[in-house]
């Protein structure tokens, strides 16, 4: 991970955060689960809990949202 972006507080957790880079690189749940050793149901819950923060109602929607917050990038 690269630390050149200091911003005051990040909105997702470093967890939430590799989550929907392998998200965004069209990996789903279950090879996120395989590559992050977690399970299925908790990579769901992780982006879950991270469309609640955005109050976004889809996945892509979610990924939208965090690249113009400047929090992911494609």
């Amino acid at each position: 991970m690269k630390g050149n972006d200091h911003k005051s507080k990040f909105l997702l957790t470093n967890r939430e955060r590799e989550v929907f880079e392998l998200l965004v690189q069209d990996k789903t749940t279950r090879d996120i689960a395989q590559q992050l050793f977690i399970s299925e149901k908790t990579v769901r819950n992780h982006i879950s809990n991270v469309m609640q923060k955005l109050n976004v109602k889809g996945r892509s929607q979610a990924v939208v949202e965090l690249i113009k917050l400047g929090e992911l990038k494609i």
